[in-house]
């Protein structure tokens, strides 16, 4: 697992400037629906097959799925026609996105911990094995071309939220292994164990978030 999510080097100011070009900002915007579009699909597919399987893993990937799509919406709102250039709406979506980050590794962590708990031993899902593979295929590109937006934008909260998107390919490698382990080997224990590690780095990111901290990074897909 790498040290630190992936993203690159933001400009220190904390909000849009007023002369930025709109395209960017619309690209943000694009980007915000294209993710909460992304993890609509990803919640329902994940959940009904958690539902189907028994499978609480699942189950606990659909409801990350919804938060993050909780936090495409903070962005969208924060790139409204009326705040687009408004520093405090821009400190107020961090803090928020920061929130988001919170609850997700909050609900993971008792997700896995229930998990291990109670030795839950669900049934082969070969629809969540696919779903965590295309996840982790489609959301590393998707934070690399937030982390663009969010360098020309200078915004803090983009790059907050393109981490969430990383922070979701590592949920999908987590979710693919424990799958797979548990289909080859009968290994039902080693997601909740890497959903543990995960937990622990979305709280580093809540709190990143939370203080508008900017991180160095590669924005490669998750090794």
């Amino acid at each position: 697992m790498p040290e630190e999510l992936s993203l690159p080097v933001l400009p220190q100011a904390t909000g849009v400037a007023s002369g930025q070009p709109a395209s960017p900002v619309r690209r943000a915007r694009w980007l915000a629906w294209l993710g909460v579009a992304w993890h609509g699909v990803e919640a329902l597919v994940a959940i009904a097959a958690g539902v189907l399987a028994g499978s609480v893993a699942l189950l606990g990937f659909g409801a990350d799925s919804l938060v993050e799509g909780l936090a495409g919406v903070i962005l969208v709102w924060r790139f409204g026609s009326a705040r687009a250039s408004s520093e405090r709406a821009e400190r107020r979506a961090q803090r928020l996105i920061g929130v988001s980050f919170a609850l997700i590794a909050a609900y993971v962590s008792l997700e896995a911990v229930r998990s291990l708990a109670i030795a839950s031993r669900p049934d082969v899902s070969w629809i969540g094995i696919g779903l965590s593979g295309v996840s982790l295929l489609t959301m590393p590109p998707l934070a690399r071309a937030k982390a663009g937006v969010a360098r020309q934008l200078g915004s803090s909260a983009t790059a907050s939220e393109g981490r969430q998107n990383m922070l979701c390919a590592y949920l999908s490698a987590a979710l693919l292994i424990g799958l797979a382990a548990n289909a080859a080997a009968g290994w039902w224990w080693a997601d909740p164990l890497v959903a543990l590690v995960i937990a622990g780095v979305a709280v580093r990111e809540a709190g990143r978030a939370w203080r508008g901290e900017h991180c160095r990074c590669c924005a490669g897909p998750p090794g």
